[in-house]
């Protein structure tokens, strides 16, 4: 009898213990670890992805200077150093916004032709500059290049930035190319950080008398800076010839070209620009429309560059058509620099 009231009395210790364990409050288990957050004002570190492309913009026209828009892609031919590279990208389209350096020369050289420089200059302006997508900025030169209206789409702020210059001085033309190619290194990008077409605008005689820089570091500082250059000259240096359909008709033509000529020729050959010689302000017209029409009806090309290292050497491009009788224009290469480098976008990688 008391080993069962024993057992009784275990059984139900048990038993109360059991039933205040279930009535007790349980734990909740404990909350998973919340993600950290950064610090105030931190940004994590951002999602680097190389991208190693060389882009090519070409004009194709006939030798007559007639533009040709309606190449496809199998009809181009990309060379690198020599040697062929595959194209990985193509459009017809290359209405990129545009980043103009107009450079308006200044000197005594041209004080008999400053007022065409200025119709040229504001006549250019006011037909291609289009407000919310392209900006240009003036650069006047003489004895020094000076910055007188940074990058703006008015072009109406640009139109009095123009009038209100003077002539005097020498001549520092190759000073003020290499002063523009870095702004245009470093000019405005869009919202959405797509591709821009850099541009530099020279209106001058080509007489360099004053600047500090050589031809051929004003040339390479266009191509590290990617711009193509567009030269119109204010030369006076005409030569009178009889027209051939009628002889008692004069005519002036620039068929002799003077070493200033050459220089503006050189220029746009070796950045795929173009170089033009009005006789006056009438032409001037057709010279600026076909400049207008030239960078709306160009070539987009790109393809990966071999692997080498980016040692900042020239590499040379050549871009070839299987039409007989056509002419391409584009630069003639670009510097093999690293990408995280102040220059890479002149080079021609992540434009």
């Amino acid at each position: 009898m008391a080993r069962s009231l024993i057992r009784w009395s275990i059984f139900s210790a048990a038993f109360v213990l059991a039933a205040a364990a279930l009535a007790a409050p349980q734990s909740p288990p404990p909350p998973e670890p919340a993600p950290q957050k950064p610090a105030q004002g931190v940004n994590p570190p951002p999602l680097r992805v190389q991208a190693n492309l060389v882009n090519i913009i070409a004009t194709v026209v006939t030798r007559r200077e007639k533009l040709v828009t309606d190449l496809d892609r199998s009809e181009f031919h990309v060379f690198e150093d020599g040697k062929e590279q595959k194209i990985q990208f193509f459009s017809r389209e290359t209405d990129l916004p545009l980043r103009i350096g107009l450079l308006l020369d200044t000197s005594n050289s041209i004080r008999e032709r400053l007022e065409f420089e200025k119709d040229a200059a504001i006549d250019f302006l006011h037909n291609t500059l289009r407000r919310g997508k392209d900006q240009a900025f003036l650069m006047i030169f003489d004895n020094e290049p000076s910055v007188i209206q940074n990058y703006t789409e008015d072009a109406g702020v640009l139109t009095e930035a123009v009038q209100r210059q003077r002539a005097g001085g020498g001549t520092a033309l190759y000073d003020a190319i290499i002063r523009a190619s870095g702004m245009l290194a470093d000019a405005p990008q869009p919202a959405d950080h797509s591709a821009v077409r850099r541009i530099i605008v020279v209106i001058s005689d080509g007489d360099d008398n004053l600047s500090n820089a050589s031809r051929g570091a004003a040339i390479e500082a266009a191509e590290r800076a990617g711009a193509s250059i567009y030269c119109i000259s204010s030369s006076t240096q005409w030569v009178s010839a009889a027209d051939l359909s009628d002889p008692h008709k004069r005519v002036d033509r620039k068929y002799l070209m003077e070493e200033p000529d050459k220089v503006l020729v050189e220029f746009a050959s070796q950045t795929g620009g173009r170089a033009f010689f009005p006789y006056s302000v009438d032409d001037l017209g057709q010279s600026f429309q076909d400049i207008g029409e030239e960078l709306r009806n160009q070539y987009s090309l790109a393809y990966i560059p071999p692997a080498a290292p980016a040692d900042g050497r020239f590499r040379k491009i050549t871009v070839d058509v299987g039409r007989k009788g056509l002419v391409v224009r584009t630069r003639k290469g670009y510097y093999a620099t690293p990408p995280d480098s102040p220059a890479a976008p002149s080079s021609g990688h992540n434009e």
